[in-house]
C-alpha cells in the first residue's frame, strides 16, 4: 500500500545513534504495510561520523524487492572546492541503480558554492535531491535558510530541472505564517535534553512561503514524514493542501531508530477513512508519485 521515500539502516550496529538495521526496518515495513523504501545514507559528520554509499547498496542487494538505494555525496568530497568534479561520482551512483541524492544535511548556507555546485551536478546527472533544513549555522545539522525559505527559492529558480524534494520541520513549519523565527525547528541536542519549542498550533488562517513555493516551481516536492504535525493542526487546510499538491508529495518514514514512530503514515491512513482526501489523492501520495519520481516499475 505504501512506498516510503525515506528512511535510514546502518548494516552494523554503532556506539553512538540506535539506527536500525535493514532487517528492522523490513520488520517495522512488514507490520504497517509498506512495499518497498528508500535507504538514505548519511555522509556529512554533523550527525554522526559518514557512512558509505557502498554501505546503502550491500543492503540493497540483500533485499532488492523491499529497498532501493539513494546515494549521498558531502559537497566538499573531492577536492573541498566550488567546482569539484562530482558529478563523476554522482554517474557513477546512478548506474549502480541509486535513484535520488540525499539526505543532504551538511550544515551550511544552501547557497553556500559548494552546495550550489552539487546541485547542479545532481541536475545534469537527472537525480533528484533530498534535504534537511536548519535554523542555524553550528551546533545542528541540516543546510541553513533563514524564514521564508529564500535560499530554497533561489535554488529551485537556478536549477530548474533538478527535482527538490523538501524534508523536515524547518520546511513544512512554513505552511502558515511565522510568529517567531523559533517556532521553525526545535533545538538541536546531540547529547540529550530538550528545551521548550514553541511549536505552532491552532487553525492556519493565513498561508505561509510553503505553498506559494509549490505554485510557483514544479520542480518542488515535499516528504510527509515531518509533516503530519503542521498539516494536523489544521485538518481542513491540511487536506486541502494535500489535495492541490497531490502529485508532487510523497509519503516517508525518516526511519532510524526500529520503534520510532510512523505520523505520516497514521495521518494519511486516517484522513482516508474520514473522507478529508480521496482515494486518489492517498494513492498517489502513498505510492504513486514514488513509483513515477524513482522509475520503480
Amino acid at each position: 500500500m505504501f512506498i516510503d521515500s525515506h528512511a535510514h539502516a546502518y548494516r552494523k550496529s554503532n556506539p553512538f545513534m540506535s539506527f536500525s538495521t535493514a532487517e528492522e526496518v523490513i520488520a517495522r515495513y512488514d507490520a504497517a504495510d509498506i512495499e518497498r523504501g528508500a535507504l538514505l545514507p548519511i555522509v556529512s559528520p554533523e550527525i554522526y561520523l559518514p557512512q558509505a554509499n557502498e554501505d546503502i547498496l550491500e543492503m540493497v542487494e540483500q533485499y532488492p524487492d523491499r529497498l532501493f538505494p539513494f546515494c549521498n555525496i558531502d559537497p566538499r568530497a573531492m577536492t573541498n572546492s566550488v567546482d569539484a568534479p562530482l558529478d563523476q561520482l554522482l554517474r557513477h551512483y546512478r548506474d549502480k541503480g541509486c535513484k535520488g541524492v540525499g539526505e543532504i544535511m551538511l550544515n551550511v548556507p544552501m547557497r553556500d558554492p559548494m552546495v550550489q555546485n552539487l546541485f547542479k551536478h545532481a541536475q545534469d546527472v537527472g537525480l533528484p535531491v533530498t534535504f534537511d533544513g536548519s535554523d542555524q549555522v553550528g551546533g545542528d545539522f541540516g543546510l541553513y535558510d533563514e524564514p521564508g525559505l529564500p535560499q530554497l527559492e533561489h535554488s529551485l529558480q537556478r536549477f530548474p530541472d533538478l527535482v527538490m524534494i523538501a524534508h523536515g520541520p524547518t520546511f513544512w513549519s512554513e505552511i502558515a505564517p511565522l510568529i517567531t523565527p523559533a517556532e521553525r525547528k526545535p533545538p538541536f541536542f546531540p547529547t540529550g535534553g530538550q528545551t521548550p519549542w514553541p511549536r505552532p498550533t491552532g487553525p492556519i488562517e493565513a498561508e505561509g512561503v510553503v505553498p506559494t513555493l509549490f505554485r510557483r516551481y514544479g520542480n518542488l516536492y515535499g516528504e510527509l514524514s515531518d509533516a503530519a504535525y503542521p498539516l494536523a493542526r489544521d485538518p481542513e487546510y491540511g487536506a486541502k493542501l494535500l489535495t492541490e499538491f497531490q502529485d508532487r508529495l510523497l509519503f516517508g518514514t525518516d526511519m532510524c531508530s526500529p520503534k520510532m514512530p510512523f505520523r505520516a503514515h497514521e495521518l494519511l491512513l486516517e484522513w482516508r477513512e474520514a473522507g478529508r482526501i480521496s482515494e486518489e489523492v492517498f494513492q498517489k501520495i502513498a505510492r504513486e508519485n514514488a513509483i513515477k519520481l524513482f522509475d520503480l516499475e
